[in-house]
């Protein structure tokens, strides 16, 4: 179809029979709110161009043509696709000057104007065409506002605040003017004085199916324009649907404003918040979120008013809002939650949000960073709910039921998982709102063992719950205290004892040689055995949390024995924990004893491995051990005892590969681990009974070899090994050396060294 040249009231009766008559104009939901009378400085030097351009042409000046205005025509009613702001401003015009000539009461067809954006917006427009302005000295808008049929709640809907100030802006320009040849200029059929080409569509769809594509001069909406726009059909049939469209566009877009990323924009910040709650809902439901799903089929599903506890989940949706309108967000969380522990024991502690960053105001997290799984996991997801719930119900005891929260989702990474998010929201719910610990059914239960033994000792005790929750906040505790026994005597010192040393990371390396002097505090996690690492890193937390209290027993005996050792008045802690380890290893020594605890303990390189896990073959600690630098044998790892060899014999620059603080192995733990010398490659291996050693690879190497090994009588040959024996004893089940192997294999490369090897 050709597009023609009309005006306002043309489209109305226009005079071509080829023409399809406009009934009415409506905006369809998926357009813009109305802009033109926003009070920003690029609108305003926008509008007042713009009026002033047309109240000179109503006003006796030229005519003036406005461009292309096309849309969809159905049933006689007209859905602009694009010209929504300009067909708005020409009603508005059109209303002015038929209310002050007194031609309202004729009822003309071009006031059949309406909004489809919100109901708001549509009941002002209907009722706004039906009204006659009396003679005003002042604003015509405050009198608008005055009628009883001007309801107060509309006054944040943006279409209609717009509006107002449009119709003062033309009641500035035009009150003064002749407004019956004004309107006799703006409906003469011959040649009016504002006037556009007007290009129908037909066969183009449904006109917000097109809109979607292009807006206004073909600028996309965003994913949240459209959202917003079909989201309000969705809560049609719904009491509350005209309260959620007043609210989305007044106190909730005013309470987003001052968290938008720089570009005065918050539609990115109400899609991360409303995909939020719809994950809530999901949850709720026991339904996992399908996040191929669009958001609003996925919002459907819990709002539409034709769904089950639909309204249950509107009333959350609405409370996620409200709760921080008008209120201090950031003071809310700053007093309740903290990036760091506090350094001190005085008055309630907050609690410590454990992650990837600092940011503990929840709210702000979430319109920031939902989506983003490692900032705004699901922990951070629930603990907001907990607040959220908190919020509605005022929760009695809610800092303590909040920290008691934290500690069971930090322990529950395994149990957070998206089949179990209905139960665990249950859990949570039940926590805050009841305190109830009895009935948390999924999340981590050895942690739920030890929420409730924390519990009983603070009813006892309430004195030590600045220490207990100053233990709980330590990131490398997490809330988890089951390496510690609930002493109220000695809970105090040892926690200043262990927060000391675990700040200091010069004192680690001692700290796990101390420990292992002190019993066998290793755990076995799979087929991983599993030390303190020689930093203070995230592996100390995987030792001392994660599981329960009693596979922690000797984890925590050790523990705090040394921890005992170092409380109290005397020497430095370095000087302490060097003086348990040599007055062990003189014991062992003494007894002849060398187990593979003494080598770790007097060695200090076969603790340095990064993570602090071992592997062996028979998943046990001995003479034959991986030294990770992680968790798995995927990476490259060093055998300890090869390292102290090469570390006592400092012959780094004599082995292949141990410069660069090898040699460095790969593959299983049952595989071959040899230390070789560069200049003959000789090959030498730790074995349980000894070593095992390969001749050189030359000839010309060989008679020194002979002369260091075969003359030897603690060697047995083997084909082209040869086996170096170290003398053994049977403690228990075990053989253990009588005699240090780390020595032996020096000498012995001192030996072959000065042979030429």
């Amino acid at each position: 179809m050709h597009s023609f040249v009309t005006s306002f009231a043309g489209l109305f009766d226009p005079e071509d029979e080829d023409v399809p008559a406009i009934e009415a104009i409506e905006i369809p939901a998926i357009q813009r709110d109305y802009a033109q009378g926003r009070e920003d400085e690029a609108v305003q030097n926008i509008r007042r161009n713009f009026l002033d351009v047309l109240c000179d042409a109503v006003s006796g000046g030229d005519p003036v043509g406005l461009d292309f205005i096309y849309g969809e025509v159905e049933d006689g009613r007209l859905y602009p696709l694009d010209g929504q702001q300009r067909l708005t401003t020409l009603f508005l015009l059109h209303w002015y000057v038929a209310s002050r000539t007194g031609r309202v009461a004729e009822t003309p067809a071009w006031s059949q104007f309406s909004y489809s954006t919100r109901p708001s917006a549509r009941l002002f427009c209907e009722r706004l065409a039906k009204v006659t302005l009396p003679e005003l000295d002042s604003s015509p808008a405050e009198w608008i506002k005055d009628q009883p049929w001007c309801l107060y709640v509309w006054r944040p809907d943006p279409t209609i605040r717009s509006m107002l100030v449009v119709i003062d802006a033309i009641h500035e320009r035009l009150a003064e003017a002749d407004l019956d040849a004004a309107w006799h200029r703006l409906v003469v059929d011959d040649s009016p004085a504002i006037s556009f080409d007007f290009l129908p569509i037909e066969d183009m769809g449904a006109a917000d199916e097109l809109y979607i594509k292009m807006n206004s001069r073909g600028k996309p909406l965003t994913d949240f324009e459209n959202f917003k726009a079909r989201f309000e059909r969705v809560l049609e049939g719904s009491p509350r649907s005209d309260e959620f469209a007043q609210k989305i566009d007044g106190p909730w877009a005013d309470l987003l404003w001052p968290h938008h990323g720089g570009d005065n924009v918050v539609d990115n910040e109400f899609w991360n918040y409303i995909s939020y709650v719809v994950e809530l809902c999901e949850w709720r439901r026991g339904t996992a979120p399908d996040r191929h799903a669009s958001l609003l089929n996925r919002a459907r599903q819990a709002f539409d008013p034709t769904e089950p506890d639909s309204a249950e989940d509107l009333d959350l949706l609405f409370h996620a809002f409200d709760t921080w309108t008008g209120s201090d967000v950031d003071g809310f969380f700053e007093q309740h939650l903290a990036a760091v522990p506090a350094t001190n024991d005085q008055g309630e502690a907050k609690v410590v949000v454990f992650g990837v960053d600092a940011a503990t105001n929840l709210f702000d997290s979430c319109l920031r960073e939902f989506g983003n799984e490692r900032r705004f996991g699901s922990q951070r997801k629930l603990l907001l709910y907990a607040v959220l719930l908190h919020r509605k119900d005022h929760t009695a005891a809610f800092p303590n039921r909040l920290r008691v929260v934290r500690n069971l989702l930090a322990a529950s990474e395994d149990e957070v998982r998206p089949s179990a998010m209905g139960e665990i929201v249950e859990d949570v719910r039940r926590v805050v709102l009841e305190g109830d610990l009895d009935a948390v059914s999924t999340l981590n239960q050895a942690a739920l063992a030890d929420e409730i033994r924390k519990q009983s000792f603070l009813e006892a005790h309430p004195e030590a719950r600045p220490v207990v929750h100053r233990l709980e906040d330590h990131d490398l505790l997490r809330g988890s205290l089951v390496a510690l026994s609930l002493d109220a005597d000695r809970l105090a010192d040892r926690a200043d004892v262990l927060e000391r040393i675990l700040s200091e990371p010069e004192l680690m390396i001692s700290f796990t040689g101390a420990l292992l002097a002190r019993g066998e505090y290793q755990r076995k996690i799979g087929p991983s055995l599993r030390f303190g690492p020689p930093q203070p890193s995230k592996w100390w937390r995987q030792l001392l949390t994660g599981t329960d209290r009693e596979n922690l027993a000797l984890t925590r005996a050790a523990l705090e024995l040394v921890l005992d050792a170092l409380c109290g008045p005397g020497p430095a802690d370095a000087e302490r924990l060097e003086q348990i380890q040599n007055d062990w290893l003189q014991t062992q020594e003494a007894d002849a004893r060398f187990e593979w605890r003494y080598y770790l303990v007097r060695y200090p390189v076969m603790r340095s491995g990064r993570s602090g896990v071992y592997r062996s073959p028979d998943q046990a600690m001995g003479y034959s051990l991986c030294m990770l630098q992680g968790v798995q044998l995927n990476g490259y790892y060093r055998d300890p005892y090869l390292a102290a060899i090469i570390g006592e014999a400092e012959c780094a620059d004599s082995v292949v590969g141990a410069d660069n603080d090898g040699p460095w192995f790969i593959g299983q733990a049952t595989n071959e681990r040899w230390l070789e010398l560069k200049q003959s490659g000789v090959r030498l291996r730790v074995v349980p009974a000894g070593f095992e050693v390969m001749p050189p690879v030359l000839d010309e190497h060989r008679p020194g070899f002979d002369s260091v090994l075969l003359e030897r009588d603690d060697i047995d040959e083997s084909g082209d090994r040869v086996l170096l024996n170290i003398p053994q004893v049977e403690c228990g089940e075990d053989l253990v050396d009588t005699v240090d192997r780390i020595q032996v294999a020096t000498a012995l490369l001192g030996d072959l060294l000065a042979s030429g090897c």
